[in-house]
């Protein structure tokens, strides 16, 4: 077959497929209540448009030779923006900020039912409790109106709500949207698995919230945006509720609202520098004249390895993100937000193979004016997403003060110690079962545990310690124990007289 018959056949097979597409979807949205059919409408309006696109890209959607590092004052290091200082009016700018989280996901991967959010990460606090302490803290200090949004997702709005009345007396105004509600679709139809638009028992499975590239739609959407620009706010601070390390920095929030050159930035991305356990994260590259975040999946496979290597791309998107808010809904009226489809399979309890399309908020940076990388430093990025992570924010590694929390400064080094913890470990109810009390790791490198094995109380940790239990065998730290630079195996059980 010619090119051109072959180019004409497939655009013949898109259009029956978005045909039947939205036969479909039109047949979900005929099931909808009378109080559900404008937010269901426009949720599979966005849904068609990413579908469309979905059919029109091929292959990764970068091409290589393109690709360049981005120029040197594309990204300045953050200790040139903090050089500057502060002004004397830093609560003025302050009140023109809006601190947003990303809130839709589930504590599914620690073993735990409900939002991320609500586990407790430090001293019986949440990630939420930790969150308002620092906006109201900042509050009090400046005199301020720093207010916070949720970006929640179905899964995770009720609960969520339930839990805000807890902050009704702090002084930091709260506010919800929701991300929207995506069908997936089954990956060799490539039809919606939802029959109509319930999403509670057996039909949960059927839709997913659509990645956090779906802020600037939904926060559009939800009329939230048009309000804060009211009351006079300009930027959005936007970061995943999980990254401990994300708290409002006033000196980047400066460099914002009083830029050295006059021109102000519309997208500021905070990156940091790569180890060797970050080769995976999106690097910021120079592509067609733009800043452009690039990720492993739109990354050609015979170049992966080059852009795992830490010495040609040196950096990684942390996910903090400082955005005008003026800039979004420009933006969001021209439909001029354009972010690469990330296309996730996944395999559903039944065994059925099914695709959920999703976009990812960083990706939208080449369509702004004027952006701009700050290479931040480490201590801005401390997610949790695994117990091991746990482990090292709920240690004396780190001090909290006012919901923050810094690196001690007994700890000689700076650097975080490599922790990994084996499967008996995964669920957090099971870590907090193993542990009596967290260890003393002020002096630890590295830390390995696996299989069956507690930690007494009062345990100290240094240098590099590797404990493994073998299968059958378990393994009891005693308490009080000090551990430098051990190798623990075999069995040893210690048993109440």
């Amino acid at each position: 077959m010619s090119q051109a018959g072959s180019s004409q056949f497939q655009e013949v097979i898109r259009q029956e497929l978005e045909y039947s597409m939205k036969v479909e979807l039109d047949k979900i949205l005929a099931t909808a209540h009378s109080n559900e059919i404008e937010h269901t409408k426009k949720d599979l309006e966005g849904f068609k448009k990413l579908f469309h696109r979905f059919l029109q890209e091929k292959g990764p959607s970068v091409d290589w030779g393109k690709i360049q590092r981005p120029p040197e004052d594309s990204i300045q290091p953050y200790e040139k923006i903090k050089a500057r200082g502060l002004p004397d009016n830093i609560a003025s700018v302050l009140n023109k900020l809006v601190v947003v989280k990303l809130n839709g996901g589930l504590g599914t991967s620690m073993g735990c039912k409900g939002p991320k959010s609500l586990i407790g990460v430090r001293n019986e606090n949440t990630f939420l409790d930790l969150t308002v302490q620092q906006i109201e803290h900042l509050n009090k200090s400046y005199n301020t109106d720093v207010p916070l949004v949720l970006m929640n997702s179905f899964n995770t709005d009720d609960d969520t709500k339930k839990i805000l009345q807890k902050y009704s007396h702090s002084r930091v105004k709260i506010y919800t949207f929701n991300q929207s509600r995506y069908p997936r679709i089954n990956k060799e139809t490539l039809l919606p698995i939802a029959k109509d638009v319930s999403y509670s028992g057996e039909n949960t499975e059927c839709w997913y919230p659509p990645g956090h590239g779906d802020i600037y739609a939904s926060f559009y959407n939800s009329g939230l945006l048009d309000n804060l620009i009211a009351e006079g706010k300009e930027y959005i601070f936007v970061s995943n509720i999980d990254n401990l390390g994300a708290t409002v920095d006033l000196y980047i929030l400066n460099h914002l609202m009083n830029p050295p050159n006059g021109k102000r930035c519309e997208f500021v991305m905070e990156v940091t520098n790569k180890t060797r356990a970050d080769v995976k994260g999106g690097t910021l590259t120079q592509y067609e004249n733009k800043l452009r975040l690039v990720e492993i999946a739109q990354v050609p496979k015979a170049h992966v390895d080059e852009f795992k290597s830490v010495s040609k791309f040196k950096i990684f998107n942390t996910n903090n993100l400082w955005i005008a808010l003026s800039a979004i809904k420009r933006l969001q009226e021209k439909n001029a937000i354009d972010m690469e489809i990330i296309v996730n399979p996944k395999t559903l309890d039944g065994g059925l193979n099914v695709i959920q399309l999703e976009t990812a908020v960083g990706a939208a940076i080449k369509s702004f004016e004027n952006s701009l990388g700050i290479n931040v430093p480490r201590s801005r990025f401390l997610p949790v997403k695994t117990t091991s992570d746990l482990l090292l924010v709920m240690s004396n590694l780190y001090s909290l003060n006012a919901g923050s929390l810094t690196m001690s400064e007994k700890r000689e080094f700076p650097t975080v110690p490599l922790v990994k913890l084996g499967s008996s470990f995964t669920k957090v109810q099971d870590y907090l079962r193993r542990f009596e009390s967290i260890p003393d790791m002020l002096e630890l490198d590295h830390l390995t545990v696996s299989g069956d094995v507690t930690f007494g109380k009062n345990v100290s940790l240094k240098g590099t310690v590797i404990i493994i239990a073998n299968h059958g065998d378990r393994i009891d730290i005693p308490a009080g124990a000090l551990l430098e630079n051990k190798i623990v195996s075999g069995n040893l059980r210690i048993l109440d007289h």
